[in-house]
């Protein structure tokens, strides 16, 4: 009986061993996606019109939907804006997603985002704004997927650093603002 119990309790902890040891493989929904934000003028002039470009980094292997979702039922992405008195945030422009079939979707190819995409958020910054350095805040959500699982639904914060001036805009970041 001894030796049945210990045999038991080996191959539970054994078994608790490869469990953990799968779920290690499987990454946090938070760490799938890596965004960041850059102003198009830095700095930028009270009573200038600016953007906002959001870069999502996506992990290879993975996808996240994009925001025209091909189902009604699944995630799309998602960015909102929380900006301080002295600016006003225009409406997300979200690129065009690319169709992609996996095994779980039974021949319906799926909008979905992969590798890099940028969003864009138009930004009024008044006449009224304050100088310097100024934060404007962002909440992007997004489901990630692989080609075996899909993650729960994250949340993550994302952070513009601007920096307000009397008379002065500078172009910045040409690269994500140019073919606009």
């Amino acid at each position: 009986m001894r030796r049945a119990l210990s045999l038991l309790g080996l191959l539970a902890t054994g078994l608790l061993a490869w469990t953990a040891g799968i779920s290690a493989l499987i990454p946090s929904a938070r760490d799938v996606v890596k965004p960041a934000a850059y102003p198009s003028f830095d700095p930028v002039a009270r009573g200038k019109q600016m953007e906002i470009a959001v870069v999502m980094k996506i992990r290879d292997g993975y996808h996240v939907n994009a925001r025209e979702t091909t189902f009604d039922y699944l995630i799309p992405t998602d960015l909102k804006s929380d900006v301080p008195a002295g600016f006003k945030a225009g409406e997300v422009a979200y690129p065009k997603g690319t169709l992609h079939k996996f095994s779980f979707a039974k021949d319906q190819p799926l909008n979905v985002y992969t590798d890099t995409v940028v969003l864009h958020l138009p930004v009024s910054v008044d006449g009224n704004a304050p100088l310097g350095e100024q934060h404007l805040s962002f909440k992007l959500r997004y489901q990630a997927c692989s080609n075996e699982v899909c993650l729960p639904p994250a949340t993550l914060p994302v952070d513009a650093v601007i920096h307000v001036s009397s008379t002065e805009s500078h172009p910045n970041h040409a690269e994500l603002f140019a073919k606009r």
